[in-house]
């Protein structure tokens, strides 16, 4: 199947025959479906805590972060060409459709507000609140071509962390200072160090180190902290193979295989790498500016707190059943523990278990990465929810499953899935390390059965691409989870250029 020219292509990339004909298998048979139970919806797999039970998690976490290495981990390598989706549209076509009203005049009537305006107005040479002389598609079209093109501010080829999103009296400030300001204010550990490690493009990775090294000294010392920032960029080798519509290799012009970015799932193995006790995670666009950041840093702490929370008692459980002679009351006060308060719905017949087999099952549960996850009322926002889900050895578990993972032409499954009551908005706090100090190999609790299949094209020829389990979905699918509602206004995330213009960004 594999030429030498492929051969030698595979073992640059670090990727095996193996692993390209395991891809290839699944193109031919697909990915099962999730086995949906039910929603997990408030006070049914979604903890609601109350406020006095928030202050003490809050509380923990204050008193604990000086003993802890913690670390934010921000997801920041894709660009931001889809938040200028409609722009670009615009200029296919700028005499198609009355502007009165829509997004393209919404923009321009928005552009004074926008962070980068100051700068946008430089390139075009006029005064900085100048709109007025603005006069129909041709102005326009100007204007837009200057905010996207490389020969203005290229903000069509440019990630969204380094693009300015909100504005300040002393400058404005990019999507990645907003979560350096963030890390300064949750993620301060031992030394008054705050850990903030991003994914960029390798592209872009000289340009996020010169923006850091910029802006640093500012931060650090405003907060009176001191940042250790990294960087690290998605690794060839969970690239994954392209195919045709007939699932064999789809070749470029010069007959090369074709790989394809393995989605956000491939970063699996960028959280591999980082030693830290406690990891947050969240998306680089979800910021907001410092006079609504109090109540984001609110609940990040109080998640924190419920981590470390869970964890020690995980922990305790775990330590307990080092020893063969734990108590069969015990034993069964560790599996309350985990269908009550970890979700973890065991198979039918564990009644009639020996103690060995009993501590076995615990061991293996209870000895897993742990994540508390943020949720928040759905308000149609497109992407993944919540839901308990029937795992193939016939335990239940929350899950996060999106809606390409569910087979909605089911009935069943498709008033399971509109049923849903909160959404996923990347709000995740992390354990990734086991009782003993030991790393775990995040990789063994992936579960490989839940990717995507899409269709793309390339050289104006449609392919099928193949993404890996998601990050918060399948590669997460076998770690010990915890649902927690949070306010729908943590939740803030820049979609589209105009989103910038929300009262939440400005």
């Amino acid at each position: 199947m594999f030429t030498e020219t492929d051969k030698k292509d595979l073992k640059e990339r670090g990727v095996s025959a193996a692993d390209i004909k395991e891809q290839l298998s699944i193109f031919e048979k697909g990915f099962p479906y999730l086995s949906i139970v039910r929603p997990a919806t408030g006070g049914d797999g979604i903890l609601r805590p109350r406020p006095e039970t928030l202050d003490d998690f809050i509380q923990l976490y204050e008193s604990s972060i000086g003993r802890e290495k913690v670390l934010k981990f921000v997801p920041a390598s894709g660009a931001a060409t889809r938040m200028f989706k409609e722009l670009y549209s615009f200029l296919e076509d700028p005499s198609a459709g009355n502007f009165d009203g829509n997004s393209i005049q919404a923009f321009i009537d928005g552009l004074p507000r926008f962070a980068f305006f100051t700068k946008l107005a430089e390139k075009l040479g006029m005064k900085e609140k100048d709109t007025t002389s603005l006069k129909g598609p041709d102005d326009y079209v100007k204007v837009i071509k200057t905010l996207l093109n490389p020969e203005g501010l290229e903000y069509g080829n440019l990630p969204k962390g380094l693009l300015l999103f909100h504005k300040y009296e002393t400058g404005p400030r990019t999507a990645f200072e907003e979560h350096l300001v963030e890390g300064a204010m949750y993620c301060r550990g031992g030394n008054n160090i705050a850990r903030i490690h991003l994914t960029v493009s390798a592209g872009h990775f000289e340009v996020f180190r010169k923006l850091f090294d910029r802006v640093r000294n500012k931060y650090e010392n405003h907060y009176g902290i001191k940042y250790e920032t990294s960087f690290s960029t998605q690794k060839p080798s969970t690239d994954t193979i392209a195919v045709e519509t007939d699932n064999n290799p789809f070749r470029d012009a010069d007959g090369r295989l074709v790989f394809r970015p393995g989605g956000h799932g491939a970063l699996l193995d960028n959280l591999n790498d980082l030693d830290a006790d406690i990891i947050f995670i969240k998306n680089i666009d979800n910021v907001v500016p410092d006079q609504l950041k109090e109540e984001t840093v609110r609940y990040k702490k109080a998640l924190g707190g419920m981590l470390i929370s869970f964890r020690e008692r995980i922990f305790d459980y775990l330590n307990l059943l080092d020893n063969d002679s734990t108590d069969r009351n015990t034993l069964e006060e560790m599996l309350t523990f985990l269908k009550e308060e970890l979700s973890v719905i065991t198979p039918w017949g564990n009644d009639q278990w020996a103690d060995q087999e009993l501590r076995s099952y615990l061991v293996a549960k209870l000895n897993r990465p742990i994540r508390i996850c943020g949720m928040v009322k759905n308000v149609g926002e497109p992407g993944g929810g919540p839901f308990w889900v029937r795992n193939n050895d016939e335990s239940i578990s929350l899950q996060i499953g999106e809606s390409s993972q569910i087979n909605l032409s089911n009935p069943l499954m498709r008033k399971l899935f509109e049923a849903s009551t909160h959404f996923n908005p990347v709000d995740l706090v992390c354990s990734i390390k086991d009782y003993k100090g030991n790393k775990f190999d995040l990789r063994k609790y992936r579960d490989p059965q839940t990717g995507f299949i899409s269709r793309k094209s390339s050289g104006g020829r449609e392919l099928k691409a193949l993404e890996l389990p998601g990050l918060w979905n399948g590669a997460m699918s076998d770690w010990n989870t915890v649902f927690v509602e949070v306010p729908l206004s943590t939740f803030n995330p820049v979609k589209t250029v105009n989103d910038l213009l929300r009262p939440e960004h400005s």
